[in-house]
């Protein structure tokens, strides 16, 4: 396995435990009854429990450019040193981000979420080259 793949299997593996964590708190929040029922009116989470969610969500989005970046990579053999980096860079990055969104650091949210998207865009960019 490439490194950039077991990055993007790490990277997957947080995601899961980002659900898990939202899941948790979620319930916790709004109780069994309310994360049971039929949703018919949206759940609006506060505090930690919608910062889990937004964290959460906005890894889907970040992990769906890394997946590419990382298929595209490993599918026409271009894994280097400079993409493992990149990878490894962005799954360290994207760790950092969740107790960043949770504790509200600002700025340092925005700076690790923009660590985490440049390593993503240098990967795309290096499978270009």
């Amino acid at each position: 396995m490439t490194p950039e793949l077991t990055a993007l299997t790490l990277a997957a593996l947080l995601q899961v435990a980002q659900f898990a964590l939202y899941s948790v708190l979620g319930n916790l929040q709004v109780g069994p009854k309310t994360a049971m029922g039929p949703r018919d009116e949206p759940i609006r989470l506060t505090g930690m429990a919608g910062r889990a969610q937004r964290a959460m969500n906005n890894h889907f989005e970040g992990l769906l450019l890394f997946a590419i970046a990382t298929f595209v990579l490993t599918q026409t053999g271009q894994s280097t040193q400079a993409t493992a980096t990149a990878a490894w860079t962005y799954l360290i990055a994207r760790t950092l981000y969740v107790p960043a969104y949770l504790f509200g650091l600002t700025p340092w949210r925005s700076l690790i979420w923009m660590l985490g998207f440049l390593a993503t865009l240098a990967m795309l960019v290096m499978a270009l080259l």
